[in-house]
């Protein structure tokens, strides 16, 4: 069984998100989405609610694919995680080459920790390219309308987030 970890913080989960859980889906047999706890980025949902949001988004095109798709928190090295959930590649996603110099980093130190993780990068479809969680974040709680960038359902958790 092909097994892929798809790590990031998701705070919230953005279409561009569900992109690249959809297009990982195809080079997999289960995907685990592995959500950071990352208290060092205070995210602005703890961890149970980005965790909810990934389970409810991740369900919808675990049905679509037919590709299991698991939610996995996780608080240690990302080597580590792959480790603990049996995976054999890590799925990362780039939007830009500023992206890419990080993950090209990321990828030169997992290999040094474990060469035997392969990690496989997709490109962001054009039209989630500009999209970043940290933006999303920034132009709902300045009151603008991020309907193009997140699900109906992550808006409502943003707006409710917010008090709005």
């Amino acid at each position: 069984m092909r097994i892929g970890l798809y790590p990031g913080t998701f705070d919230p989960i953005t279409l561009g998100h569900l992109d690249i859980i959809k297009r990982g889906c195809i080079l997999v047999d289960r995907l685990v989405i592995g959500v950071a706890i990352n208290e060092g980025k205070a995210p602005l949902f703890g961890l149970d609610d980005r965790v909810g949001m990934v389970e409810a988004e991740a369900a919808k095109l675990s049905q679509e694919t037919g590709t299991e798709i698991v939610v996995h928190p996780f608080d240690n090295l990302l080597i580590d995680c792959a480790h603990d959930v049996g995976a054999q590649i890590i799925v990362r996603g780039l939007r830009a080459v500023a992206d890419f110099e990080y993950e090209y980093q990321m990828v030169g130190m997992n290999r040094a920790l474990d060469s035997s993780v392969e990690t496989v990068f997709l490109m962001a479809g054009a039209k989630y390219q500009p999209i970043a969680s940290k933006l999303v974040k920034e132009i709902a709680r300045l009151g603008g309308d991020v309907s193009q960038f997140v699900t109906p359902e992550v808006r409502a958790h943003l707006e409710a987030r917010l008090g709005r």
